[in-house]
């Protein structure tokens, strides 16, 4: 595996990750290593705790406002206040200091938080419970700021990525980009590594199409067992770095779902959560009562 990308055959953050599909076409995801300089960590840690601190005060807001049962504040409000009156005092001025799109990018995200929360309470959305947004922490393993097409984000003539008031940083290309990018996310993992998350828009083609069919069930004994009675072992990762192992785990993942998804027109997985008998399993094995955690 490389550390500069991912491929992904999921809906997930990876450097060729299925991120829609409209019209007829797929947006994806390519992830890519940066090497910013220390003046530019520096930048981008800036725009990380701006990005941040725009976040919980429009959740802030609108928690003091449904306790003092207020109407709840609309999106456009919520960034007149947040934002643009905000920068206008001392105790926000600093904002100016970083771009304004990755300002109103944060509180697109505090506001597609809201909308999903909304519509799991109200059954709208279907799967898991969804909760509502928290407040962010410069603790947190991940800190992410977004940049759109307003933000002029683009790729100079000697490759490195231009980003609006932090510089041209480095980039690590293990593959071209197949087309423009509609919008970038720049993320810091918990090993302190800096990613570059484009979207594009390419068109769908499909696979080839095959016979077989499958059938996954996960299991404990077993990472999976397929219809056909292949048994998929769980592998034995190492104790290295965390980030390191969880890179190794994800890139183990997708390259067995990749697989199954090329050799298989259709497949099917067992709706089924092996967290509760996983926690049996250990309950079992050590000889302890396991329940599940509350807060």
């Amino acid at each position: 595996m490389q550390d500069e990308t991912e491929c992904l055959p999921v809906r997930m953050l990876g450097s060729m990750a299925i991120d829609q599909m409209q019209d007829g076409h797929v947006q994806l995801r390519y992830n890519y290593r940066l090497d910013p300089s220390p003046g530019q960590v520096a930048a981008l840690s800036r725009a990380f705790g701006c990005a941040r601190v725009v976040f919980n005060d429009g959740l802030r807001m609108r928690q003091e406002a449904r306790a003092a049962g207020l109407s709840y504040i609309s999106d456009g409000e919520l960034s007149r206040r947040i934002i643009t009156e905000a920068k206008k005092t001392p105790e926000r001025a600093w904002l100016v200091g970083v771009s304004a799109v990755l300002l109103q990018q944060a509180l697109a995200d505090l506001n597609t938080g809201y909308r999903n929360f909304f519509s799991s309470v109200s059954g709208k959305r279907k799967g898991r419970p969804v909760a509502p947004p928290r407040f962010r922490s410069r603790k947190d393993d991940r800190q992410a700021i977004r940049f759109t097409k307003n933000a002029r984000f683009a790729v100079t003539a000697g490759r490195k990525l231009r980003l609006q008031k932090i510089g041209d940083v480095k980039v690590r290309w293990s593959r071209e980009l197949p087309a423009e990018p509609s919008s970038l996310t720049v993320i810091r993992d918990a090993a302190g590594r800096y990613f570059a998350s484009f979207v594009v828009q390419v068109g769908d083609e499909p696979l080839p199409p095959v016979e077989d069919e499958t059938g996954i069930d996960l299991g404990l004994e077993y990472f999976a067992v397929l219809s056909d009675g292949t048994k998929v072992a769980a592998p034995k990762f190492l104790r290295r770095a965390h980030a390191r192992v969880a890179d190794d785990r994800r890139d183990w993942q997708h390259t067995l779902s990749t697989a199954i998804v090329r050799e298989n027109q259709a497949v099917y997985v067992e709706d089924l959560c092996v967290a509760g008998p996983a926690c049996r399993a250990v309950s079992t094995t050590t000889g302890t009562s396991t329940r599940p955690a509350t807060s």
